[in-house]
């Protein structure tokens, strides 16, 4: 049950995340100016491996909560606040630090990440 909590939290979470790039890109443009990346459209091969990156962490997230016992509602949610700060938050501000990368993009991948693992934790919570 857990595997398929994965695949579906794979799956939400790349619609969610593609929405959301939708609605947040104008605005890194509009902050950025000539200094935004242009991503372009996705082609097949990058939405795999999106697809399959996401369910590696929900698969990583599902193998940690279920250690720590925290798998179910509403207790995967604050694990995946938890994994948040001590991951993507980290290594996204070190890469501000290190490689300039400017706090709005940054900030954008946050914002996607928490999504994600939100998601991911209400996901498997669901299916626990």
């Amino acid at each position: 049950m857990i595997a398929w909590g994965v695949v579906v939290a794979a799956v939400a979470a790349f619609v969610l995340s593609s929405v959301y790039y939708v609605v947040v890109s104008p605005l890194e443009r509009r902050a950025l100016g000539d200094r935004v990346l242009d991503r372009g459209r996705p082609g097949p091969w990058r939405v795999v491996t999106e697809l399959v990156r996401t369910a590696v962490v929900g698969a990583g997230f599902a193998w940690v909560a279920a250690q720590a016992g925290l798998l179910a509602l509403p207790s995967s949610l604050l694990l995946a606040l938890v994994l948040w700060v001590a991951f993507p938050v980290v290594l996204l501000t070190g890469s501000i630090i290190w490689e300039r990368v400017p706090w709005q993009t940054a900030a954008i991948h946050a914002g996607d990440w928490l999504l994600k693992l939100l998601l991911v934790a209400f996901v498997l919570g669901l299916v626990h």
